[in-house]
């Protein structure tokens, strides 16, 4: 007897698949089972009583709802594969983790630049007492105006999630590797070469991380992620296929 149903994983190299694999399980165990995965797993401002070590890693494999991590895991699923057997499977996995440890390099800058500018040092403790972060709330220094309150609430008592600063990274690797692949889009029916498209979603995200629109995104986390993507593709030395 042989079993002709074939697994949705099969062809996939190892590490994209593994990747899948644990990514969906941790979003069905944090939306089944434990409520408050996000919170313990997500990444917190290190000076954030929310913060933990283990959490620099973690936070790659938590989403925030089926959409987060259904375009992460599409954009992993279409880049993935290629770019492992570029750079083979123990690089691949380097270069993911270090792009996603990249991404939080720049979004806590940030963050700590925003602390800096309302109380004039990258730690607000002095100014907040009871820290809740799971109810996200705090007491703040009222004489802070309440727009400096309500960002210290939200850099101390949002956690971030989400493998996003990772993909940006492969992103900008298919970008530079394979200029010339087209690409298409589902609300824009024409084909635009990778050249072209990825560093459009750059400048995108920059934009929206410095207007600051309101948005809940990290995009400044996608920014440090495509930099440090891009920035190990150099120092390796990374070469163009010529088979592509």
């Amino acid at each position: 007897m042989f079993n002709n149903t074939a697994s949705p994983f099969s062809g996939i190299p190892p590490v994209v698949k593994n990747l899948l694999i644990i990514n969906i399980i941790c979003f069905v165990g944090g939306s089944l089972i434990f409520s408050r995965a996000n919170d313990l797993f997500g990444v917190y401002y290190p000076d954030s009583p929310g913060f933990h070590i283990w959490q620099v890693i973690t936070y790659m494999f938590m989403h925030g709802g089926f959409t987060h991590i259904f375009f992460n895991m599409f954009a992993l699923f279409m880049f993935g594969p290629v770019l492992e057997q570029v750079f083979g499977s123990k690089r691949f996995l380097n270069f993911y983790l270090i792009t996603g440890l990249g991404a939080l390099v720049l979004q806590f800058a940030v963050q700590a630049l925003e602390v800096y500018m309302i109380v004039d040092s990258f730690s607000a403790r002095a100014f907040l007492s009871e820290v809740d972060v799971a109810n996200r709330s705090a007491r703040i220094a009222s004489s802070l105006p309440l727009e400096s309150r309500q960002t210290l609430l939200s850099v101390y008592t949002t956690p971030m999630v989400g493998a996003s600063g990772a993909i940006y990274g492969l992103l900008i690797a298919f970008g530079y590797l394979f200029p010339n692949t087209p690409l298409m889009l589902i609300f824009l029916p024409v084909p635009i070469k990778a050249k072209y498209f990825i560093p459009v979603m750059i400048l995108i995200e920059l934009f929206l991380g410095v207007s600051r629109t309101g948005s809940s995104v990290a995009h400044f986390a996608h920014i440090g992620g495509a930099l440090f993507g891009f920035l190990l593709i150099k120092l390796w030395g990374v070469k163009r296929p010529n088979y592509w």
